[in-house]
């Protein structure tokens, strides 16, 4: 991935241009990876893999293990997926860099990223598929804000404002910007210059993406809450989150 800041919103569009005729969901399907940052994830990492791999075969579900100290890599091993490394920990923004590096590498045209601990449900992969495939989005973000569910009220009012920023910065509407249940077409990501590591850079992904002309879209997905601890450190992510948006001013 590069920044390729001179001439690169024209370059852009003009690929878009070309690439603009609606795709059949096979196609689609047919060149998407999963991404899946894992962090001390074992105690739903395998369901989560094998209820992806009844949509997109192993060998194009990328695991990231993130440092774990639990059983998550051993699991992803025997699941005879993609896996990727990092020792120690390096953060969600760092694993997700890792597999969209993969990505690239495998030749993949799209990915979709979700998370390990079952707050995604992948039998709505489809649903991002057949979004792109029918409209040529170049990014889709799942929206769980219309039906929030079980959802506790601070990460409700957390996304509902962070979501405002996003949408922005951006120049578009994005009702779950923290929400990282995504696709994004791979041209994208290769025309992004990512910065930061943490939780931040689902939101400086988006903002990036945008302003280069990317065409952000969404799709309503389940809300999940079970009882999975979150990695999300509020007071430590939302200063995070805010230096981002300060930096986003300069991009």
């Amino acid at each position: 991935m590069h920044d390729g800041r001179h001439g690169s919103h024209l370059e852009y569009h003009r690929k878009k241009h070309r690439g603009n005729v609606s795709r059949s969901y096979e196609e689609v399907l047919s060149k998407t990876a999963v991404i899946i940052p894992a962090y001390n994830a074992a105690a739903h990492l395998a369901d989560v893999i094998d209820d992806t791999a009844r949509i997109i075969p192993v060998e194009r579900i990328i695991v990231i293990d993130d440092g774990s100290s639990d059983n998550t890599h051993a699991i992803a091993q025997h699941k005879a997926v993609v896996l990727e490394q990092h020792k120690p920990n390096r953060g969600k923004g760092a694993a997700l860099r890792t597999g969209f590096a993969k990505a690239i590498q495998m030749g993949m045209g799209y990915v979709i990223t979700l998370d390990a601990d079952g707050q995604h449900d992948p039998t709505e992969i489809p649903k991002f598929i057949e979004h792109t495939a029918k409209t040529g989005a170049d990014v889709i973000v799942g929206n769980r804000m219309s039906d929030r569910g079980e959802m506790p009220f601070i990460r409700v009012f957390a996304n509902s404002a962070t979501s405002v920023f996003v949408s922005l910065r951006s120049g578009t509407r994005i009702p779950d910007s923290q929400n990282g249940y995504r696709l994004f077409k791979m041209e994208v990501l290769e025309g992004i210059k990512l910065e930061t590591t943490r939780y931040d850079t689902e939101s400086e992904i988006l903002i990036k993406a945008a302003r280069k002309g990317a065409r952000v879209d969404s799709v309503p997905v389940k809300t999940i809450y079970g009882e999975e601890t979150s990695s999300v450190h509020p007071f430590v992510d939302t200063m995070r989150f805010l230096r981002m948006v300060g930096r986003s001013m300069f991009w």
